[in-house]
């Protein structure tokens, strides 16, 4: 069965299914009209980012038969892209796609939402939000900043960014001035790093003229289109910040309540099959990406255990640090954490052996 058309059919339930089959005027009296304005955090270009809240809109459009329209604008086109959130807490829009983690100044509980160093990876949080309790406690916390929010999205695990001169020792990072941010860039500072807030646009002139020395950005498919190849050849791996970077759909908490039930089924089926969609392109596309970009002259690098056992030691530094005063992130960092000891123990008897042994042969010539 076509996905799109089984997603239609099941997200209202049998009411709604049946629903199809009645003339219009009976329909829209089922089905209030309703129209809201939805500000991504991302530019047009990064299609596949940007593009999910396009998805997610464009299914709540066509199981509600266009009664339900989410009008999606990019990121500067009504506000900044990391204003998205207060701009629905506020109710000047209703709803952003946007990822948690940019508000983490504010609370460091946000970056929960879509990814912390050495955190849960892609399908673990996909585990983790819709079978561990973890929308219900995220939601406990966005609540109250007048926010409810759905996943909408997910990029799988990120590359370790782009460096103008390898990095192989931990001393090699000390003075490094990186385009890496919030809970990341804390993480990385206690080894030495200076952490920079560069927007996407300028980071390729701070690389060419040397204000920085390294930058991070997403992975092989959105990464090549800013040609960082160009002035930082050297392309680390893998990104531990963000295992597995959840983006989400926000919506304002008081404009949420009023929606009727079945719109909010429609929000939860449609939210969840952009999920699917962001990281199912990311999959595809990366592989070519990584392909092309090596053809150009980049050179993998991947960071060595000394790197990767450091900045581990560190990041639970500063998960103590912060679990000790805010009872908020604490409560979801450790539900996560619970969840993650167990998930590893799994892993390593399925996916981690079966892919492993694919792996050796498809160096082995033998795929």
């Amino acid at each position: 069965m076509d996905r799109r058309s089984f997603i239609r059919k099941g997200a209202l339930g049998g009411a709604a299914a049946a629903a199809t089959s009645l003339a219009s005027p009976a329909l829209a009296q089922g089905l209030p009209k309703v129209t809201w304005r939805l500000t991504s955090s991302f530019p047009k270009s990064l299609d596949t980012i940007y593009g999910a809240a396009e998805t997610m809109a464009n299914f709540v459009n066509k199981m509600t038969e266009g009664n339900f329209t989410i009008q999606v604008f990019a990121a500067g086109e009504l506000v900044p892209g990391l204003q998205a959130a207060d701009a629905v807490a506020a109710g000047t829009v209703e709803a952003c796609h946007t990822a948690s983690y940019y508000y983490w100044g504010k609370d460091p509980t946000y970056a929960l939402g879509t990814a912390v160093p050495f955190g849960l990876n892609a399908r673990q949080q996909n585990g983790w939000y819709y079978y561990g309790g973890g929308n219900d406690l995220l939601n406990e916390f966005y609540n109250a900043q007048g926010i409810h929010a759905l996943p909408c999205g997910n990029t799988g695990a990120q590359m370790g960014g782009w460096f103008s001169k390898e990095i192989n020792t931990v001393e090699d990072l000390k003075g490094i001035k990186m385009r890496i941010g919030g809970f990341a860039g804390k993480v990385m500072e206690k080894l030495g790093v200076v952490p920079q807030q560069i927007a996407g646009g300028d980071i390729y002139p701070a690389l060419e003229k040397g204000t920085i020395d390294a930058s991070e950005w997403v992975g092989p498919y959105d990464d090549e289109k800013l040609g960082f190849y160009k002035v930082a050849p050297y392309y680390y791996y893998p990104g531990w910040w963000e295992g597995g970077a959840t983006l989400h759909a926000m919506f304002n908490k008081a404009a949420y309540d009023a929606l009727p039930d079945a719109y909010k089924a429609v929000l939860d089926a449609a939210c969840e099959a952009a999920n699917g969609d962001m990281l199912a392109a990311y999959d595809y596309k990366n592989p070519a990406a990584l392909k092309s970009l090596m053809a150009s002259g980049a050179q993998l690098r991947p960071f060595s255990a000394e790197i990767l056992t450091a900045c581990y030691n560190a990041a639970q530094e500063v998960f103590a640090e912060i679990s000790a005063t805010n009872p908020a992130f604490k409560k979801i960092y450790d539900s996560q954490t619970a969840f993650k000891r167990d998930a590893y123990v799994w892993a390593q008897l399925s996916e981690y052996n079966f892919d492993t042994f694919m792996m050796i042969q498809q160096r082995n010539g033998a795929l």
